[in-house]
Order: C-alpha cells, then sequence, then structure tokens
C-alpha cells in the first residue's frame, strides 16, 4: 500500500507493507491548483509500481466514503470536492491528516499495542485523534479529534472553528508572537530564551503548559487514554515541555486508582499520516473483505 501525506508545504510519500514494514520514501514540495495537485500525485505513484491502491491523508473533513475532502475552505481549496479515486484511475482511501497520524502513531508508533489513546500535534495550530477501544474515533461529519477546538475560556475571542478561548488558540504557535507582547514566533527561540534565564520568556512558557495541562486534563477525563501522545513543533521542545507539562498534570489529573495516563512524544515524525492512511485503507479493505 502506499500511503500519502499532502500537507500545504510537503508531499510525503512511502510504501507500508501489512507488517509494518516501511518501503521507499517520496518528499516533493506541495504544488498549488487542483490540476498540479494531482498530476504531483500521480507522478508519485508513477514511482511505485509495485502497488494498485493508495491511501491519502491530507487536510480537511474526508467524505463519508472516504474518497475526498468534502469540507477546507481557506487553505487548500484545490482539495475541496476533489474525487481521488476518478483523478488517479485507481482506488484511493481518504482521510484527515490528524486522524491518519494517530492511527499511524497507534499501529506503529509511539501508542502500538494501545488500545485506548489521544493524540495531540502542537504546531501552528493544535490537531488531534482520537483511538477509543482501537477504534479510530472519526464522528457523524469527520469531525471527531479536532481537539484544538475545546473551550478552555469562555470569554475568550473565537477561533477558525468559533470556538472561544480555545487550547489552540491559547497554546498554538499562531498567538506566540501576540502572547509574548511581540518578542517570539517560534517556540524553539522561546523556549532557548528560558533556558538562558529570561524571566518574561519563562512566565509566557509556563502559562502555555499551565493551559496545556488544563486542557489534557479535561480531555482525560472525556476519553480515559491509557497514553496521550504529543507531537509536532511544540513537542520538539522535549524535556523542556515533558518534565513540566507531567508534574503539573501530577496536580491536576484526575487519578481515582491511582494511574495516570502516560505523556510520551510521538515517534514516526512526519511520515505518521503516510503510514497511517495506508494503515486505515488496509483495515478499510479487510472489512470490506469480510
Amino acid at each position: 500500500m502506499i500511503g500519502i501525506d499532502i500537507g500545504g508545504t510537503n508531499i510525503k510519500a512511502a510504501s507500508v507493507s501489512v507488517d509494518g514494514k516501511i518501503g521507499r520514501r517520496i518528499d516533493l514540495p506541495t504544488p498549488a491548483g487542483r490540476e498540479a495537485l494531482i498530476g504531483a500525485v500521480q507522478g508519485v505513484l508513477a514511482q511505485f509500481s509495485d502497488s494498485r491502491e493508495c491511501a491519502i491523508a491530507s487536510p480537511g473533513l474526508a467524505s463519508p466514503d472516504h474518497r475526498g475532502i468534502v469540507w477546507m475552505q481557506g487553505r487548500m481549496d484545490a482539495l475541496e470536492g476533489l474525487d481521488w479515486s476518478d483523478a488517479l484511475g485507481r482506488a484511493a482511501w481518504v482521510l484527515n491528516d490528524a486522524q491518519a497520524a494517530t492511527l499511524g502513531e497507534a499501529w506503529l508508533g509511539a501508542g502500538r499495542g494501545v488500545d485506548n489513546l489521544l493524540l495531540l500535534t502542537l504546531g501552528t495550530g493544535v490537531g488531534g485523534g482520537i483511538i477509543l477501544n482501537g477504534q479510530l474515533a472519526i464522528g457523524a461529519e469527520g469531525k471527531a479529534g479536532h481537539l484544538g477546538h475545546i473551550c478552555l475560556d469562555p470569554d475568550g475571542p473565537p477561533d477558525i472553528a468559533n470556538t472561544p478561548g480555545s487550547l489552540e488558540d491559547l497554546i498554538g504557535e499562531h498567538t506566540l508572537a501576540r502572547r509574548s507582547g511581540g518578542r517570539f514566533h517560534s517556540t524553539a527561540d522561546l523556549v532557548q530564551a528560558v533556558q538562558a534565564g529570561d524571566a518574561a520568556a519563562a512566565a509566557v512558557w509556563e502559562r502555555m503548559i499551565h493551559v496545556l495541562a488544563c486542557g489534557l486534563a479535561s480531555l482525560i477525563n472525556c476519553f480515559d487514554p491509557e497514553v496521550v501522545v504529543l507531537g509536532g513543533g511544540i513537542a520538539h521542545a522535549n524535556e523542556a515541555l515533558f518534565a513540566p507539562l507531567r508534574a503539573r498534570l501530577e496536580q491536576l489529573e484526575w487519578r481515582p486508582t491511582g494511574r495516570g495516563a502516560k505523556v510520551v512524544p510521538a515517534e514516526l515524525g512526519d511520515l505518521a499520516g503516510a503510514i497511517g492512511a495506508a494503515r486505515f485503507a488496509m483495515l478499510k479493505n479487510a472489512t470490506n473483505l469480510d
């Protein structure tokens, strides 16, 4: 199976076997426009002559039949309404990119062997996905897993999903400049300043960790995961993030049996979406054969 992750900047593809072996990988820039995008994906597939089927992860809400994206406005509009099976002339399963990354991490990454997990991607925004009792949650309209759009401040300004005071707006990198008084535009620069002893930077960072811990505590109460997987650019802060976050969760998380959810970094990097899309197609094909 060929898994393809179409991002706003790059397309990442890999061949994935049913037993989880990753073969050839291809990376290329994402072109603008529908025809150019179709052509780029066709070009990628032409380099994998041993496969008839593919699976695609991309931003947006996937259609109920998983042949395309039914909603993706304001960013990568070319995806909306595109039937990938028709466009490529071959079977193509389509899944939201964060849901795909969740499935990938659950299969081969930080959540392997776990039946209940949450994944959050902490970057420009906050995406996510949910595995409950071994099944990927998709929801009635494909919105399941948009964990960044939970409300943490009912009096805050609305985010892009119209949620006031969302987790995404309170910790996402896209609001870092505003939250730091214009001093920082990247998490890497913020963490570097914290480690250099900058008190103002430390205050911004500590606030981010507190907000994230509050959000995670709420999500843990809702979904009761064994593991919470954190990926994305903010998670690249490594123990500068994970050590204080775990300590804060010790104070905030409801642990009636004494067991807390493990909070761990993602393992599959930028291939998580492609791997997860391939896994989704394998599962769908197996279901259709039953």
